[in-house]
């Protein structure tokens, strides 16, 4: 279709801005930009000085962004899962940190939205509407998955100790959602972040997202409410019947589309500003070069399908909820989404790596500089890649389609039964 008249007139660097962007942005979308621009313009700096971002996680919670998906009722804004997750993915283009360091956040809202228990829900989603930011202390890094953290009464009074590791978005949060084990199963409770005798630790040592607080959470006496005990569960039984399996891929699905994005984007800048391309002597323009082009149409193809992969992931979640809220899931539902979901998962993680290393062809040993930081693209996404690993889930994918079994995943840690059995004797 010829240029309009309005178009050739465009300053070349905004149109390409423009052709860049072949998603709409909704009224949220908008509402946000600012809020991801300001993030976006301090994420080298927080790469380079190792700078936690207590701020960006404040501008957020100031923004509404950690009560999106609270119901209206309880002062929230009740947005659809297309809607937050494309947000995720814009925010994730600004600094992938911080998708990953509310992801226990919006988990709790998912596993909430799920509850029955009315009095639960009123009580959680009132505090995350006023602002209240929930972190995880669920994983451990032992030789064993042994739940080490022990809920013990003493004169009375119950107590949390032990130490978990993986506790992501624990340094920004007002409370924490730890998983222990109180002598005769597995619970959840929730502290808050400022108890004393909590330690919440910054030692992370990932090469990627690295600004997450996914170290260590120590429990020393630390005292626990049974107000905010709020499950029992099994660690050997699957998930069943729920959407957080989907809610926890499907973000990082968003936050590594947000990353293709990223990486476009700063490829679009890094050429347009320079004058000089490899192998041709004296100035010229890399902006004009086939090559480049050929370099810059991939990363937006990638940025696009990856971008497209997630929005059809969250359309099929967003399904399975008005299913669930009309009596019409049953097991074989959740099963589906899951192995959609899992799918999703082997061809984002792989074009968001392939968009993180493409970007260095378009500007040779210059686009490798420290003060660029273009390096925590694929670190980052290499890190989010392995956290559920993909390799376990196109072997479930398979047996799905080839023996229609259902993935075995386990979600908390498992007891070891001779420490359940002194814990009980004791």
């Amino acid at each position: 279709m010829p240029a309009s008249e309005s178009q050739r007139n465009q300053n070349p660097d905004q149109l390409g801005a423009d052709a860049a962007e072949l998603f709409a942005e909704d009224e949220l979308t908008r509402r946000f930009i600012p809020v991801f621009t300001r993030i976006a313009e301090g994420a080298v700096e927080r790469e380079q000085n190792r700078e936690l971002p207590y701020a960006p996680v404040e501008w957020l919670r100031d923004a509404g962004y950690t009560k999106l998906r609270v119901p209206k009722q309880y002062g929230g804004e009740g947005v659809t899962f297309t809607a937050f997750l494309a947000l995720v993915t814009r925010l994730g283009e600004a600094d992938s940190n911080l998708p990953q360091i509310l992801r226990v956040h919006g988990g709790f809202i998912e596993a909430l939205l799920e509850s029955s228990d009315e009095p639960l829900r009123d009580r959680w989603f009132t505090r995350i509407a006023q602002g209240q930011i929930i972190g995880g202390a669920v994983s451990e890094r032992t030789g064993t998955t042994n739940n080490s953290v022990r809920l013990t009464q003493t004169d009375g009074a119950w107590h949390l100790d032990g130490e978990k590791y993986y506790t992501t978005g624990t340094l920004y949060a007002d409370w924490v959602d730890v998983t222990a084990h109180d002598g005769q199963s597995d619970v959840r409770v929730l502290v808050r972040s400022d108890t004393p005798g909590l330690s919440r630790i910054d030692d992370w040592d990932g090469f990627g997202q690295r600004l997450t607080g996914s170290g260590t959470a120590r429990f020393e006496h630390v005292p626990v409410s049974l107000d905010n005990l709020y499950r029992r569960y099994s660690a050997a039984e699957p998930r069943r019947n729920s959407l957080l399996t989907a809610y926890y891929q499907a973000l990082h699905i968003a936050n590594l589309a947000g990353i293709s994005r990223a990486a476009l984007r700063d490829a679009v800048t890094f050429t347009q500003a320079r004058t000089r391309a490899f192998g041709v002597p004296g100035e010229s323009s890399p902006r004009d070069n086939p090559l480049v082009h050929r370099v810059v149409g991939r990363l937006a193809s990638l940025a696009y399908s990856t971008q497209s992969i997630s929005a059809s992931l969250a359309g099929a979640i967003d399904a399975v909820s008005v299913a669930r809220q009309e009596g019409r899931a049953d097991e074989q539902t959740y099963i589906r989404l899951d192995i959609q979901t899992f799918q999703a998962q082997q061809i984002v993680i792989e074009q968001t790596l392939q968009a993180a290393t493409l970007l260095f062809e378009v500007g040779g040993a210059s686009a490798t500089s420290e003060t660029r930081r273009f390096d925590r693209y694929w670190r980052n996404a290499r890190v989010l890649a392995s956290h559920n690993p993909a390799i376990t889930r196109e072997a479930a994918i398979g047996d799905f389609y080839l023996n229609g079994k259902a993935h075995q995943e386990r979600f908390g840690v498992a007891r070891n039964p001779e420490a359940s059995t002194a814990a009980t004797q004791s």
